[in-house]
């Protein structure tokens, strides 16, 4: 078998809303297609990839470096023993043919886009859906297709008023969601904390808020909202400060003992272990978001993971940011903690297959072929149009 060809298409994904770093007013992402001369049904399998919001579509990078690596490679270094199927970490060595260690940046996001494409093309030609094939390759075997998900929401955006805000929140406790999450760090401390109140009035026993800071604060300001939130049993205070500062995340465990997170914006295995080593992040209750679409990809996270084992953390405290598909399998395949969610935003690229639904803050992923992208017909419209 070989891969045909591989396609790359920048989409738009903007919005008016803003967190407390970026606004999202010019956003896009690449979607890719990985073709192959594997035949089902009549057709040719293909797999696809997205890079998670937040990071620009990667296509130049991926046209000028990485894609045409893959198709210039003997077709056998690129397929496992059986020859009948990509080897993923075969194809993820020939990207990065010629690469220089560090300088973990765009080019993690280009590759993490395409290795999810690989992934999916993988376990379509398995037959298998890409939990399944993860918890036999890497996992215990059983796959636990009932993951955690929490809704992130609450951004910075014109006209937004307390109510409109208890609103959002009200209509992800209505899906189904237990925990929510919003922006701070975007106002002052003072108006953080009355839109934090506006929330907590709204919800129940059992449901929770989690605050997100997108590294927006020097030490000084993060200690200030450590203490004005550690009033509130929140279910964690996220990226206080920028992801490599890795002394302030460290010092600031001594001024709030609640739950914290980060992760999200460090793109290798050598970074999450400079976290794991330098942050003072606690595996008791502390929660990483180290995200595979835009940090090189499964392969890499495959990793990252093993990496965790050896310093004594829990595969559980994992819970990707990013809000698609790829990451739940992942982590119903390999015993993550859970994933984001965007019911609303970055439409249609996050959110569930068709017909799943939020139970008491849970998904039950279906039993679909590869990452199960084919079960949501809107955003397959658009992967459709790309292979066609």
């Amino acid at each position: 078998m070989k891969i045909v060809e591989i396609r790359e298409k920048t989409v738009p994904i903007s919005s008016s809303i803003r967190n407390a770093y970026i606004d999202f007013s010019k956003m896009t992402l690449s979607l890719v297609a990985v073709i192959t001369d594997v035949m089902r049904d009549g057709k040719p399998v293909v797999g696809y990839g997205f890079n998670s919001n937040g990071r620009y579509g990667q296509g130049t990078l991926m046209r000028e470096r990485f894609i045409p690596r893959l198709l210039e490679a003997e077709p056998d270094s690129l397929v496992d023993e059986t020859g009948s199927n990509l080897d993923p970490h075969r194809v993820w060595d020939t990207m990065l043919t010629n690469e220089k260690p560090g300088g973990h940046g765009e080019r993690s996001v280009a590759i993490g886009t395409i290795d999810m494409a690989i992934w999916d093309t993988v376990a379509k030609i398995e037959g298998k859906p890409l939990f399944q094939l993860l918890a036999e390759r890497y996992g215990i075997g059983k796959p636990n297709r009932k993951v955690f998900v929490y809704a992130a929401g609450g951004y910075y955006y014109p006209g937004q008023d307390y109510k409109k805000l208890q609103d959002e929140m009200r209509s992800y406790i209505d899906r189904g969601y237990t925990v929510v999450k919003k922006k701070i760090g975007g106002a002052s401390l003072e108006e953080d904390l009355r839109r934090i109140d506006a929330i907590m009035e709204v919800l129940q026993d059992g449901q929770k808020l989690c605050v997100d800071a997108n590294g927006r604060f020097d030490l000084e300001t993060a200690i200030a909202y450590a203490k004005a939130l550690s009033q509130y049993d929140l279910f964690w205070y996220e990226e206080p400060g920028d992801p490599l500062d890795f002394e302030l995340q460290s010092v600031l465990r001594s001024f709030y003992t609640n739950p914290m997170a980060t992760g999200e914006n460090l793109f290798s295995m050598q970074d999450a272990r400079n976290l794991i080593r330098y942050g003072g992040m606690r595996p008791d209750r502390d929660w990483l978001q180290f995200d595979c679409a835009l940090s090189y990809g499964l392969v890499e996270y495959l990793r990252t993971l093993d990496m965790l084992t050896e310093h004594g953390w829990s595969a559980s405290r994992c819970i990707p940011h990013g809000g698609h598909q790829m990451s739940l399998n992942i982590a119903a395949g390999l015993g993550l903690g859970g994933n984001e969610s965007y019911p609303d935003l970055f439409q249609p690229y996050g959110g569930f297959p068709d017909g799943v639904r939020v139970e008491n803050g849970f998904v039950t992923l279906p039993d679909l072929p590869g990452i199960g992208f084919e079960g949501k017909a809107d955003l397959y419209r658009e992967m459709a149009v790309l292979s066609a």
